[in-house]
């Protein structure tokens, strides 16, 4: 069974913290001030914030059981991970045709515009026990199960 990211909306007081760890995780600094004063161009968060007064809730990749994001990708760089279930992107075979963001139905996948303009979304920090969102969220809403 694919682990996936599950948040208590009702706790969530939009802070932006996941998606500011998310950010570092996916820069080339381990240091939050360095990933984001010290890159050319600052990393994209697989996760997003949704605010709709009076809530506000992350989104980031449900890892879809009939992902269209895979189907949808040309050359193979959406797929699934064998070992973990998760739906996972080969950065080395993107060529940025955003088949994937315009039929994810969350609108989850986005745009990394570095040099090679690859497509970036949740990975689930597979180097880590927990994602960084999770693991950082000052108010513990966000769940990995």
């Amino acid at each position: 069974m694919v682990k996936r990211i599950y948040i208590d909306e009702d706790y969530c007081v939009s802070c932006g913290l996941c998606q500011v760890y998310c950010r570092t995780e996916h820069s080339e600094y381990d240091d939050i001030i360095k990933a984001h004063k010290k890159e050319d161009s600052e990393p994209v968060s697989g996760i997003f914030k949704e605010e709709e007064e009076p809530s506000s809730f992350a989104v980031q990749c449900r890892h879809c059981e009939e992902a269209p994001c895979i189907d949808a990708c040309i050359t193979g760089a959406m797929h699934r991970d064998p070992e973990t279930g998760s739906v996972v992107r080969d950065e080395d075979k993107c060529v940025g045709c955003w088949s994937c963001l315009m039929v994810c139905p969350l609108g989850v996948v986005k745009r990394d515009e570095d040099e090679k303009s690859v497509a970036m979304k949740c990975n689930l920090c597979p180097d880590k026990d927990t994602p960084v969102c999770v693991a950082n969220c000052p108010n513990e809403v966000l769940e990995l199960r």
